[in-house]
């Protein structure tokens, strides 16, 4: 791969281990790692040219369902809390196809890369019709995204006292079977991998303990991350209290869902017991914010996650949750209920990128290799534009979380361009945009 070089850019915020930040500085790139960091660097290859820019490490998404693209703003499920949403929206997810898969994590994935983000999860937890996880791995590959694709699975529909529709729950046998295939056909275990696996039964409302079991078993046998919902309202607790006589925590404790190869989406009603448990096992937490306020779940405590040294980053959420896609809007709400919760001065600007960055990069198992501008580092950059209307007036760089912008000029993922001037360089995005549109036109007519 030939070398890159990010010349002159007005300042840097590299989320290093020492917090450095550089101005008017370059950033030498060679076959996807970041080789040298200074001034008057030289280069063979292409230059990206970043004066009156902010350059940040790429932005991590712990937490997506990248199929809801298709369904933003479903007016029986706007003003719904959790269990009510789910309700209203499983009929509709029924009826996808291996196409809507495909082409709503094309958009949802394009959503992500304009708004910073280099690295992402995805929590597939339904199959209709065909549908596989392999369909939106093909468009992370076209999208160029380092992608965390998630084996996620259902196993208990409502005539088993479940929330799912009994037409879009698996046998437990058979998730199990497709984990195995997934995993070795799509696992890359090597430093910059740009493809990894994941094990995520949706939740325990919807899957037996002996799958919850067993999956924390396979995985561990695989060397695979775990993943799955926790804790996310009240209805959740209570029914965790009444199925399992226990708070979510202890629950997942018991059947191996906690240690530094798991993290949990949510985590909204975490007590301090289970975050003390979550600190001591280095457990990570996905913190989704605007998806928690969209739903009324209510404000996770992540100041006290992090004062207890859980490990926390940020998600989306899906699409019909949120109902968007821009992570470093995420970081702005994630900063901005933290200071609702505890006070003005609970989180700065810049914890909440750390969060988005490096944070992000630990919840996933990469923080040795993604989520600083560190020599040795994958070349996962953003590069903002803070000459424009958004930015103007701003004193300090801290504006990115404050006030904008909330679009890339540029994104480098393992040393490539995947957004090139606002642009989104491997999709035609006047064309995905279209057909993501009709196919939501024709679910919404059916």
């Amino acid at each position: 791969m030939p070398e890159l070089l990010i010349r002159n850019a007005r300042h840097i915020l590299t989320m290093d281990d020492a917090r450095m930040e550089h101005q008017n500085t370059d950033i030498l790139i060679r076959d996807g790692e970041i080789i040298e960091i200074g001034q008057g660097l030289t280069t063979t290859g292409d230059t990206i040219d970043a004066r009156g820019c902010l350059v940040t490490p790429g932005l991590v998404n712990t937490h997506h369902h990248l199929f809801q693209t298709l369904t933003r703003a479903v007016p029986a499920a706007q003003d719904a809390l959790l269990f009510g949403w789910l309700q209203a929206l499983y009929p509709i997810w029924s009826r996808f196809t291996p196409e809507h898969m495909f082409v709503s994590a094309q958009i949802g994935l394009a959503e992500l890369a304009l708004s910073g983000c280099t690295m992402t999860s995805d929590h597939l937890y339904l199959y209709p019709n065909g549908s596989r996880l392999d369909d939106t791995v093909a468009a992370a590959q076209e999208v160029g995204l380092r992608f965390h694709a998630t084996r996620g699975s259902m196993s208990i529909g409502e005539s088993d006292g479940g929330l799912p529709p009994d037409s879009l729950v698996e046998d437990e046998e058979a998730i199990l079977s497709d984990c195995i295939r997934v995993i070795d056909a799509f696992q890359d275990p090597s430093p910059g991998a740009m493809i990894r696996i994941g094990i995520a039964p949706c939740s325990p409302f919807s899957v037996s303990r002996d799958l919850m079991r067993e999956a924390a078993i396979l995985a561990r046998d695989k060397g695979v991350m775990l993943h799955t919902h926790l804790a996310e309202n009240d209805e959740d607790i209570a029914y965790s209290l009444e199925k399992f006589g226990c708070r979510p925590g202890q629950y997942a404790e018991d059947l191996g869902w906690t240690g530094d190869d798991v993290w949990h989406a949510h985590c909204v009603k975490l007590d301090g017991q289970e975050i003390d448990l979550f600190a001591k096992s280095q457990t990570g937490v996905a913190h989704c914010p605007c998806s928690n306020c969209r739903l009324g779940s209510g404000i996770a405590p992540v100041r006290a996650m992090r004062d207890a040294g859980v490990k926390v980053g940020l998600g989306v959420d899906g699409s019909a949750s949120n109902d968007n896609g821009n992570l470093v809007l995420e970081a702005r709400q994630a900063m901005l209920l933290q200071r609702v919760a505890n006070g003005g001065d609970a989180m700065s600007a810049r914890e909440a990128l750390e969060i988005a960055t490096r944070g992000g990069a630990q919840v996933l198992g990469r923080g040795s290799e993604c989520g600083q501008i560190a020599k040795g580092y994958r070349a996962d950059i953003a590069i903002w534009d803070m000459s424009q209307v958004e930015a103007a007036g701003s004193w300090d760089s801290a504006a990115l979380v404050l006030a904008g912008p909330t679009q890339v000029r540029d994104l480098i993922v393992e040393g490539r361009r995947v957004v090139a001037s606002g642009e989104v360089t491997g999709i035609d995005r006047t064309a995905i945009v279209a057909r993501q549109n009709a196919l939501a036109t024709a679910l919404a007519s059916d």
